[in-house]
């Protein structure tokens, strides 16, 4: 994998345009808005009355914005992550809004800055914050944590097959303080024979720690509640994933809004308000077409969701 993949094109811009917008002169929230692809997008779909709260919980991210934001009024730069989401709009005298999207996983910028340490394609400090003003680094978790927690993240966020000894090759050659160090780790235990696949050996390593870092389950999940209970009616929550666990998060989040309850046993009673639908879906899962792929191979792992909120939460 090459970093010419990188190369900073939003997926399934299209798509999100035509999903998200219901009124031009709505508020919308780009609630990870990178380096404004998207935002530019849908900029142009609203009128002189139609605004965007552009969120982000990495400062360089919002540096990013607040520029845009010199240029067209109508973008408002907010940093701070999805769980924060409720909180900021009220600063801003705001309940509700016309739409959100959230745009998972990682961004093409901080991949492509060795400094941050997401990639294993240079070398760089092991840090892998999306937000560099708190919390701890990937170097100083990897050289604190226990084996078995280190373990049980590669395999539940990372579905890496050798967990267990990469795990232990981590614990063995601790302290590790850069990219390069962790990667050939990873190369190490898989074996040389793995370099030519498609996908990096390391991949599945590096994403698991990066999701550890950021919180990212635990911020996705209550960030889908902020953003859903801050939708007005009719309004629109567009979410795209590129990791299957949060997808299926995001999926059952959503399937749950609707008032699907096919999945729940039989003979567990429910109060009406439990199984009535608070939201519809718009379509099933949306995902890249061929001339994306080719244009952008880091789409390939992108799915869209989409649902579109039918009553308030209080009145449900």
């Amino acid at each position: 994998m090459s970093t010419t993949e990188y190369q900073h094109v939003p997926v399934l811009l299209n798509e999100v345009a035509s999903h998200l917008i219901t009124s031009k002169e709505g508020w919308y929230v780009d609630a990870t808005y990178g380096r404004g692809g998207h935002c530019r997008s849908l900029l142009r779909m609203l009128s002189k009355k139609g605004r965007i709260i552009g969120l982000d919980k990495d400062e360089q991210a919002i540096e990013s914005a607040k520029l845009l934001a010199s240029q067209d009024s109508r973008l408002i730069p907010v940093h701070a992550r999805f769980s924060e989401l409720k909180l900021e709009l009220s600063k801003l005298g705001l309940s509700q809004v016309e739409g959100i999207l959230m745009d998972l996983g990682v961004s093409s910028p901080q991949l492509e800055d060795p400094e941050r340490g997401f990639s294993f394609q240079s070398n760089g400090p092991l840090d892998m914050r999306m937000d560099r003003s708190s919390g701890v680094t990937a170097s100083n978790w990897l050289n604190s944590a226990a084996e078995r927690d280190i373990e049980a993240a590669l395999k539940q966020l990372g579905d890496e097959r050798q967990a267990k000894l990469i795990a232990r090759e981590i614990v063995a050659q601790r302290p590790l303080k850069t990219t390069r160090e962790l990667c050939d780790l990873v190369l190490e235990v898989k074996g040389k024979k793995f370099q030519g696949n498609r996908v990096h050996p390391a991949t599945k390593t590096f994403q698991a720690v990066r999701m550890v870092i950021n919180s990212e389950i635990e911020e996705l999940s209550d960030g889908l509640k902020d953003a859903f209970e801050s939708l007005s009616i009719g309004g629109r929550l567009a979410v795209i994933s590129f990791h299957s666990k949060e997808d299926r998060i995001v999926k059952s989040f959503f399937f749950n809004m609707c008032g699907r309850t096919n999945q729940i046993p039989r003979r567990i009673p429910l109060l009406g308000h439990e199984m009535s639908a608070k939201a519809k879906l718009l379509s099933g899962a949306i995902r890249p077409g061929l001339k994306e792929l080719s244009e952008n191979p880091r789409a390939r792992s992108a799915t869209l969701r989409v649902i579109e909120k039918i009553v308030g939460v209080e009145d449900a």
